[in-house]
């Protein structure tokens, strides 16, 4: 059973869950705090069933620097939370964190599927996640959800930063060149710069980190596993 720094019930209407947001947020840290070297990295991410009936949520831990797997572990459970932009995080932080209660290996750093920081309230679900287990997780997102940024290069590696209004909410990354970008936040516990390097870090052939694109699969092919 993972330990919760922080708790709140999860059957919340929309201005409830606003509310837990607003009173989270201030527990983010977007400094390094965490105890290196880093050992073990994790993804989680989430899929859905049965017409978005069932959730499945896998976890990939891996080792690193090898990126080698250690461990994966996929769940399902009924969605609770309807899809509202903005609230991801109720919808899918009950099941993955009870999937994270289940692993053996716990991880030293999570790569979330989602938003962190570049959030309309600075709480996005790798914030969200990192602050109730307060552990470093980092917000690695395939779309831009808020913020604008410059042109970015197109060589693997160039980032550049990702503001909203005068405020630097995240960056905007190019993992492999000539190829989309990622959107990278800070979720909890690490700063900006050390999370772009640790996702490149994690980044060595693909598009996505190994961590986010092995739970992916998972989520999206569970069952064919």
């Amino acid at each position: 059973m993972l330990k919760l720094h922080h708790q709140h019930p999860w059957d919340l209407t929309t201005a409830e869950a606003k509310e837990v947001q607003e009173n989270l947020r201030q527990y983010v840290i977007c400094q390094d705090q965490f105890q290196e070297p880093i050992k073990l990295v994790a993804g989680v991410d989430a899929g859905f069933e049965n017409k978005f009936e069932t959730i499945c949520v896998a976890v990939a831990v891996l080792s690193f620097p090898e990126l080698e797997v250690i461990e994966t572990k996929v769940i399902r459970r009924p969605t609770t939370f309807p899809y509202v932009p903005g609230y991801l995080s109720f919808r899918e932080l009950p099941t993955i964190v009870e999937a994270l209660g289940e692993i053996e290996n716990f991880p030293d750093l999570i790569l979330c599927d989602g938003q962190g920081y570049a959030h309309p309230r600075r709480f996005g679900l790798a914030c969200h996640l990192g602050v109730l287990l307060d552990c470093p997780t980092i917000g690695v997102a395939k779309s831009r959800y808020i913020g604008e940024h410059d042109e970015l290069p197109l060589e693997k590696g160039e980032w550049v930063n990702l503001m909203d209004k005068d405020e630097r909410i995240g960056a905007v990354l190019r993992s492999r060149k000539k190829v989309r970008p990622l959107y990278i936040s800070v979720g909890h516990r690490i700063s900006l710069e050390t999370a772009i390097a640790y996702v490149l870090a994690c980044t060595p052939k693909y598009r996505l980190p190994e961590t986010t694109r092995i739970a992916d699969h998972l989520a999206s092919h569970a069952k064919d596993v």
